[in-house]
This record gives structure tokens, C-alpha cells and sequence, in this order.
């Protein structure tokens, strides 16, 4: 991918959500209501944004969750990516 966001900015991509019923039935993204969970592709470096240092703490690889109306959609060699503010980023999920 050559797409470096700048300042604040994180490349991200949702995730297909496929999970199992008991019963092994296959349930996918749409067919229930959980957060949408992204992996980050790519974080920008921080700096001085709008007069304030801002220190970027997402690393490339981590899973996020990220507000529903959030970002900018860019498509780039057939794939679909979204570019958001960090501080557009709810939550960081960790195993």
C-alpha cells in the first residue's frame, strides 16, 4: 500500500466480523449488531496539530473501534480504506 497519512491521521480497514451461533450456523458482519472493529494500516507521526503536540499511540497491526460516521473512505487498488483522526478512535481492543 502506498498510502502514508499525515499528522494525526490513521489508515484503517474493517475487518469481516464472522462469528458462529451454538448451533453452527455462520453469522456475518451484517447479520448482527456489534461495533464495527477496523485493523490499522498505516498511522501518521503526530507533531503539531492545530497548535497542540499530539503523540500518536496506535501502532500498525492493532484492532480499533471507531466512531460509525468517522473518516474519509479511499478506495486504492481495488481495496477499500478509511482515513480518520486519532481522537476519532473509540477504542483500542486487546487480547
Amino acid at each position: 500500500m502506498n498510502l502514508k497519512p499525515l499528522f494525526d491521521n490513521v489508515v484503517i480497514k474493517k475487518l469481516e466480523a464472522v462469528e458462529t451461533t451454538k448451533g453452527g450456523i455462520l453469522l456475518t458482519g451484517t447479520a448482527k449488531e456489534k461495533p464495527d472493529v477496523y485493523l490499522v494500516c498505516a498511522v501518521g507521526e503526530g507533531g503539531i496539530v492545530d497548535g497542540r503536540e499530539v503523540k500518536m499511540v496506535l501502532s500498525v497491526g492493532d484492532k480499533v473501534i471507531v466512531g460509525k460516521y468517522s473518516g474519509t473512505e479511499v478506495k486504492l487498488d481495488g481495496e477499500e480504506f478509511t482515513v480518520v483522526k486519532q481522537s476519532d478512535i473509540l477504542a483500542i481492543l486487546e487480547q
